[in-house]
């Protein structure tokens, strides 16, 4: 069984419902237990600032599917959910965006599919709530908390709770 770490964002719709519904999905189609959750963020928009502010989420998993059969299970959710990425704008809204972070250590380069996720550390909402699940996880040789340190998580919210 491989220890996965995977992100979760969007900004379109009712984000932290769908959340809930992707996370499902996520553990019964690849046969994948919670290991935890983080608190869901609102952040500031990356790349195109002029559209809704965010929400972001990191999930930690385990699952015996491999990184390349989990990535086409990731795309066919987002799909599920209405994410279009053939005719999206790079950056823009989007319902639901799973990006796969880092899958136990393994390292792939590859077209389809980069391991760890090459800017992991470049990205407050990516590490803000990897660090609330995983703080001492190291990634590629970085630790999450000491990445989170190095750079600036303005505008990051943390939302309470849905229950």
């Amino acid at each position: 069984m491989a220890d996965v770490l995977i992100a979760l964002g969007g900004n379109v719709g009712d984000t932290r419902a769908t959340f809930q519904k992707a996370i499902a999905n996520i553990c019964g189609m690849t046969q994948a237990a919670l290991l935890a959750r983080s608190s869901d963020y609102a952040t500031p928009p990356w790349g195109d600032e002029r559209q809704a502010r965010f929400i972001n989420a990191c999930i930690e998993i385990e699952t015996s599917l491999d990184p390349h059969a989990l990535l086409f299970t990731l795309h066919k959710i987002e799909h599920k959910f209405g994410r279009d990425r053939a005719r999206e704008t790079r950056w823009g809204p989007r319902t639901l965006d799973l990006d796969l972070i880092a899958y136990d250590d393994i390292s792939i380069q590859k077209p389809e599919l980069t391991l760890p996720h090459p800017r992991w550390f470049e990205r407050a909402f990516v590490l803000v709530p990897l660090a609330e699940i995983v703080p001492d996880r190291v990634i590629a040789g970085r630790g999450v908390a000491a990445a989170l340190t190095e750079i600036s998580s303005a505008g990051i919210e943390r939302l309470p709770d849905l229950n």
